[in-house]
């Protein structure tokens, strides 16, 4: 017993002293050679916070740059005050993001003790965490420096671009009790590809009923009824300005409702527009919803198996899906998976839809729908509007369940919904709402998408961060929000080295398979115009100030064109279309023949941006290697295929100048390189190792590698 006794007791003391070392951090080794010169007891009583610095774009404070597969090391290197600091801590955590950033949690925390290594600068400390990471996923990390009377936390800087706060780079220090803001690092999966053709893709986003009125026969009529009983409004006059409900603004049937007046866009009207489309150089054509619904926007889905009847036929849509293919353009589809129109098959809330048994037929609760188990029922409510739930607390818009039999119809059966429409040849999907959606959800839809296609692109619609989507088990890439608030910041004026964060921040947080092929767009029909935002609010605006609206576009389509990932055109702003926010947004592209005045001169300012990314394959798929700013121009600096690219880009209104080096450029002795915009050449060397590159105002140069 006594020995059994003793035995115990060295077990127990075993486990304390292991989880002691785990726990207790006091200059352990845990990656790399401790510098013993350095003694930890010279430190100092106060941690000096001007002496502490890390930075996560910097290969010497984080290697490698970026997102990065799973199983690949990486390694962390902070530097403090030369025997100011007694330990540093690196804690690490999984990041949890619940729905549209309703909830985040960060979850199996970890504490690794860093190890004090040589530094080359004598009067720093180095510490250095190696690290490796099985799982995919986003996961974030913080610094605890400690010495004998107090510490402190290292942690993400507070800078923001649209919801995201924390930039990345360098970082800040924090109190122990406050909230620290911490780092994010994306661990992606290591066979994650996604299709080679999207990088060099240009999108034209389309806007079904306000691009062109093809086939007048199919109009809607002014005494129909949309949403199930509300009566509608059709527009004779093709640059009317949409209807805001409550404006009286000329609307006279219904004026409290939106999204019920149309103007008669339809398929066949991009049919007729696909040689304006082929020349001004775009690619793909990104349709926003074109199935059956009653409103002009289409969100509201009816029926997801046909075309909406006003937009044309499934039979029209698949010739103009061949047509478009034989141009070179491939077309995706957008659609919700989260929520369907209440007068929907589905629901057949108002009986619109003869011999289907709907879950709310006639607005009664029907068990016997093979649609019931899709929709969460309140049968106690009075109001017909309260007895499902409705996406947002919109009763139009019915919230739809991830049960089995909805995704069997949405894409695991051969005829799903998915499936049925890359039957039809179209090349990618937008998915709506992405956020709203489940991840397992997603996840599983991917896997059917991808064996059908593997080539078949897949696109989410989240306006923040994406990274959680884009670890290879979800989406390819994503509409680029971010990119557009980064832009429109530079474009208005924003300092350039700031702005530049912004973009150095998307570049760190997502894979290089999916920076590549981001939907880098400038404008939506979800947000204002870029010209709205440029100071073009209405055609009362004055000559100098719409002509600075559209200097600034041409500027951000320039570094739109010139930049990672694949621009996205919104129709009608190449010719000077704009509008403020949602219905001003989706106004009519103003055709010459319909009554319009397209702005020709910057149409073609902006075809021949198009086509300077189209004839230069390094403006459409090479790397970063370099960044840097000065107060108005950015400059990037891009490889492929062992040639070299600088673009700079000029947010001022005057001409400006930024200093080259041949050192910026990487590890050379000697380029050549031409000016393609001034049709000039330059040689840097040893001798001539820097030059002055003078940039246009609201534009921007590229010079080539010879």
């Amino acid at each position: 017993m006594f020995k059994r006794l003793i035995k115990n007791k060295i077990i127990i003391i075993s486990i304390i002293m292991i989880g002691s070392l785990i726990f207790i951090c006091v200059n352990l080794q845990a990656a790399g050679s401790i510098d013993k010169s350095k003694s930890s007891s010279n430190v100092t009583s106060k941690i000096d916070e001007d002496g502490v610095y890390y930075n996560s774009r910097d290969i010497s404070y984080k290697k490698p740059f970026g997102a990065v597969a799973q199983g690949k090391k990486i390694t962390i290197n902070i530097t403090t005050k030369v025997n100011n600091v007694k330990s540093v801590e690196l804690v690490v955590e999984k990041q949890k993001i619940t729905g549209n950033i309703e909830k985040v949690e960060y979850l199996d925390k970890k504490t690794y003790c860093m190890a004090k290594t040589k530094s080359n600068d004598t009067s720093k400390d180095n510490w250095k965490y190696n690290l490796t990471f099985k799982e995919i996923g986003v996961y974030t990390y913080y610094f605890i420096l400690k010495n004998d009377d107090n510490s402190l936390i290292y942690g993400n800087n507070s800078s923001k671009l649209g919801s995201v706060t924390g930039l990345n780079g360098k970082g800040k220090v924090y109190g122990l009790k406050s909230d620290v803001i911490r780092y994010r690092q994306t661990v992606y999966a290591s066979d994650f590809k996604v299709p080679d053709y999207a990088s060099d893709m240009v999108y034209y986003q389309i806007f079904p009923d306000r691009f062109k009125n093809g086939d007048k026969s199919n109009d809607q009529k002014t005494n129909e009824v949309t949403y199930g009983n509300r009566n509608l409004e059709f527009h004779k006059n093709w640059i009317d300005t949409p209807y805001k409900p409550g404006d009286s603004d000329g609307s006279t049937i219904d004026d409290d409702i939106w999204n019920n007046d149309f103007f008669g866009g339809d398929l066949a009207g991009v049919k007729q527009k696909l040689p304006y489309l082929k020349n001004l150089g775009i690619n793909t054509i990104y349709f926003n919803p074109i199935f059956t619904a009653p409103s002009n926007h289409k969100y509201d889905t009816a029926d997801y198996m046909n075309v909406d009847p006003h937009l044309g036929s499934n039979s029209f849509f698949k010739g103009l899906v061949s047509d478009a293919k034989s141009m070179g353009i491939r077309i995706v589809l957008d659609t919700s998976f989260n929520h369907c129109s209440s007068d929907s098959i589905y629901l057949n809330r108002y009986k619109t839809y003869k011999g289907v048994s709907g879950a709310f037929e006639g607005e009664q609760i029907n068990i016997k729908s093979p649609f019931y188990s899709w929709f969460d029922f309140n049968p106690s409510a009075t109001n017909p509007d309260g007895m499902y739930s409705g996406w947002m607390g919109y009763s139009d818009l019915a919230n739809i369940n991830e049960v089995d039999s909805f995704k069997d119809f949405a894409f695991k059966n051969s005829d799903s919904v998915s499936k049925f429409w890359m039957k039809l040849g179209i090349g990618a999907w937008r998915m709506d709402v992405t956020p709203y959606v489940s991840d397992d959800f997603w996840r599983e839809w991917r896997k059917e998408v991808k064996e059908k296609d593997y080539n078949f692109l897949t696109i989410s619609e989240v306006w923040t961060d994406s990274s959680k989507y884009l670890l290879g088990d979800m989406f390819d890439t994503n509409m680029n929000y971010l990119f557009r608030e980064a832009l429109l910041n530079y474009a208005t004026g924003g300092n350039a080295k700031d702005s530049l964060e912004m973009f150095e921040m998307i570049r760190e947080s997502y894979p290089q398979e999916s920076f590549k092929a981001l939907m880098n767009l400038i404008s939506s029909h979800d947000v204002e115009r870029s010209l709205y935002r440029f100071g073009y609010t209405s055609s009362n605006n004055s000559t100098d100030v719409i002509k600075e609206a559209k200097d600034k576009y041409i500027m951000s389509t320039f570094f739109q064109m010139t930049y990672p990932g694949a621009p996205s055109i919104y129709y009608g702003e190449e010719v000077g279309l704009t509008g403020g926010s949602d219905p001003f947004n989706r106004g009519t592209y103003p055709w010459a023949e319909d009554g319009g005045n397209p702005d020709l001169t910057m149409l073609s300012k902006v075809k021949s941006l198009v086509k300077l990314r189209d004839d230069n394959e390094i403006l459409r798929r090479g790397s970063i290697v370099n960044t840097f700013a000065n107060d108005s121009i950015i400059v990037t600096i891009r490889t492929y295929k062992g040639k070299v690219a600088i673009i700079a880009v000029n947010n001022s209104n005057t001409e400006k100048q930024i200093n080259i080096k041949l050192s910026d450029i990487g590890n050379m002795a000697k380029i050549t390189l031409e000016n393609i915009i001034t049709k000039s050449n330059i040689k840097l060397d040893k001798e001539n190792s820097n030059f002055n590159l003078t940039v246009p105002a609201y534009y921007g140069n590229v010079l080539l590698e010879k």
